[in-house]
């Protein structure tokens, strides 16, 4: 694993995933494996009882993202998302918005180990 700057000055960990049946798309091994990279991103503010986990993995399922939400007992929100570079900026992006209801103070992330399972879904809250 190596690390990389993305966007913001935030450090992200970048991975290739070469076995076969573990490249995106297809499920075919291309002749490049693609860099993967994921960030543990919390979201404060007016952010649960919004539809915030609901919103996030929507938006993560329809980038091809994979990792998980869940509220966190201090108010917050907290998500892993493992993705392109690309792919994750626009994410990040996205939190900063956050789904009609919500009223997002700060969004702050940190580099972190690509999940283990494939897909996105919610996790209940800690």
């Amino acid at each position: 694993m190596s690390r990389t700057e993305a966007a913001g000055g935030k450090a992200v960990i970048s991975s290739q995933r070469t076995q076969p049946g573990n490249s995106r798309g297809s499920g075919k091994e291309s002749a490049m494996a693609a860099t993967e990279k994921a960030v543990l991103v919390r979201i404060t503010g007016i952010v649960q009882g919004v539809g915030y986990r609901y919103w996030t993995e929507s938006e993560a399922r329809a980038r091809g993202l994979d990792g998980w939400v869940r509220n966190r007992r201090d108010g917050s929100v907290e998500a892993l998302i493992a993705g392109d570079e690309a792919t994750i900026d626009e994410m990040l992006a996205a939190f900063r918005v956050g789904p009609p209801a919500s009223v997002v103070e700060k969004v702050t992330s940190e580099a972190a180990e690509l999940p283990t399972e494939r897909g996105f879904r919610t996790l209940r809250t800690e």
